[in-house]
This record gives structure tokens, C-alpha cells and sequence, in this order.
């Protein structure tokens, strides 16, 4: 069977009745299995991991954007995380046997329908993007560039929608696309200096001559009074989690601070987890000596 995995992202992390009738979207449609939903509250920003048969993804990522518009009010929705939209981007990432150029394919697909029947306006993305700038997220939505920029934006320059309306409703805008699997991963400092943690943030990413694979952010935690390293890892072979996290956690004792927890967000490949088991155990496990592994398994 072909599959293909959607790693929605929504600008709600607080609405748990939100969330599952989300939820509710995946579980109504045929062989699509919910793997992963997480609320973060201080990001107002919730991501939905699901796998689903090539031939329902268009219905199910459609129904998804349409539940999030109509229940997510950008008009008032504040939080963390840069977005753009009520469904902020929705990747679309091959699995099995399916192949990039099918998702990219669905994806156009799935612009042209959300922009004209839901009238939001859609960005193309990644492997999707029809122009080279559009190709990385950060060049379309980034800290410096969100919704509220977006409202006065839309229509001119960079800012023309490749499907849907030039004009913001409350549902925001959209991103969508094709694209390679990535890791999001979290380190956690025990400062509540901000100044520490861009300066961090910056060494490890790769726009500022960090980790070639790693695009990162840093964020105050208001109520737990700590810092936030954000990352995304686009490539976790060439850049493995464990040395990323060294990299933090050397780059922090600079400062005179140290991780305290990290975390991952959505689902990470067991090669991952068990290229950093190896590194601090020196041990020389293979995925077929994991008990619980069962290849092909989704």
C-alpha cells in the first residue's frame, strides 16, 4: 500500500475540543492511523502526525484545513511559534513506496482546492514551491515575518499567493508541501536569558554557519522561566541528534548554563534514537536487535 504522512501543524495548542475534532477528521477516514497529537500551550501550536493511504490524502489534509479554519480565529490567536494560518503548514512526506514527486503532485493538487473552495490563501513549500526562495520555510514565514506582516503584504512582491484569494481571513493563510522527513527536536536551558539562547540558537544553525541540517530558534518560557532551543533537523544522518545536543550543551557551558531536559515532537525514526543509544553506551546495536522492532510496521 502506498502511503504518505501528514505532519499538520496548528495554531492552537490551547483548545483541547479543537484538537479532537481534528482528531475526529483522521479517524473518520479509512485505513488513515492518528501515530502522534501534541498541544504545546506557550507555542498556542499543536502537531498532528498521521499515515494515510495515497488515495485519501487529499480528502483528509482538505478536511483538516477546513476543521482548523473554521474553529481557529487568527483574528485573536496569539502565541509563540511563527505561523501564518489556523493550519500553519501542512508537509505532506513520502512513505513506502510512494514517491516524492507523487506528493508533490498531491500537494498542488490539495493548494488549487483548499485556495478555491475554502478561499484561504495557500503557499507552496519545499519540493513544492514554484519558485526557488519558496523552496525553505523560513524565506516565506519566519520570527520577523507572520500573519500580522502577512495582512498588509499579501498581494504584492514575494507575498502573492500561489493558490486563493490576495486578502486574509480569519483562517489565515496556509502553507503547504513535499517534503523530506525531518526531526523536531527541543533542549531546554536552565536560564531564562533569551540573549543566551538566540546566541545559541545561532551557532548551531545551519543559515548562520552552524549544522548543516539543523534550522533553529530560541524562545523564553515565560511560566517555567527557562529558554527554549527549537530545531528542526532536516537531515538526521548527516547531523545525528546526540552530536547536536553535545554541540548545545558545550556551546551553554560558555555561558555558564546547561540543558536541563529535551524533547521530541512528532515521531522520530528509531535509526535516530538508536545512533545516539550507541554513542553514549559505545554500544553497537542494530535496529534487528530492538525487540520491540518490527520492520515495515507503521
Amino acid at each position: 500500500m502506498k502511503l504518505v504522512e501528514l505532519i499538520p501543524n496548528f495554531s492552537d495548542g490551547r483548545n483541547k475540543v479543537v484538537i479532537d475534532l481534528l482528531e475526529k477528521d483522521v479517524k473518520s477516514v479509512p485505513d488513515a492511523k492518528l501515530l502522534d497529537s501534541e498541544m504545546d500551550y506557550d507555542h498556542n501550536r499543536s502537531v498532528i502526525t498521521v499515515v494515510c493511504p495515497i488515495d485519501n490524502v487529499i480528502d483528509l489534509a482538505f478536511n483538516m484545513i477546513k476543521t482548523a479554519g473554521e474553529n481557529i480565529d487568527m483574528n485573536v490567536q496569539t502565541g509563540f511559534h511563527p505561523r501564518f494560518g489556523a493550519t500553519d503548514i501542512m508537509p505532506l512526506v513520502p512513505l513506502e513506496d510512494t514517491s516524492m514527486e507523487e506528493c508533490i503532485e498531491l500537494s498542488q493538487e490539495l493548494g488549487k482546492k483548499v485556495g478555491k473552495e475554502l478561499g484561504i490563501p495557500v503557499f507552496m513549500y519545499a519540493y513544492s514551491a514554484k519558485t526557488p526562495e519558496r523552496k525553505n520555510l523560513e524565506n516565506i514565514r519566519n520570527k520577523k515575518f507572520q500573519i500580522e506582516e502577512l495582512r498588509s503584504a499579501i498581494g504584492t512582491g514575494n507575498y502573492i499567493p500561489d493558490y486563493g484569494p490576495e486578502v486574509i481571513g480569519r483562517a489565515g493563510a496556509t502553507i503547504i508541501g513535499a517534503r523530506d522527513f525531518l526531526i523536531a527536536y527541543n533542549i531546554y536551558l536552565n536560564t531564562d536569558d533569551i540573549k543566551i539562547g538566540r546566541k545559541i540558537a545561532s551557532a548551531i544553525r545551519a543559515r548562520d554557519g552552524g549544522f548543516a541540517c539543523v534550522k533553529s530558534l530560541a524562545f523564553k518560557m515565560p511560566e517555567k522561566n527557562i529558554v527554549q532551543i527549537s530545531m528542526n533537523i532536516v537531515n538526521y544522518r548527516k547531523n545525528p541528534v546526540y552530536r547536536i545536543f553535545e554541540a548545545v550543551k558545550t556551546e551553554a557551558k560558555g555561558f555558564g548554563v546547561y540543558p536541563v531536559r529535551s524533547e521530541f515532537i512528532g515521531m522520530v525514526p528509531q535509526e535516530a534514537l538508536v545512533d545516539s543509544f550507541n554513542h553514549y553506551l559505545m554500544s553497537g546495536i542494530k535496529n534487528k536487535n530492538v525487540l520491540d522492532y518490527a520492520p515495515g510496521k507503521i
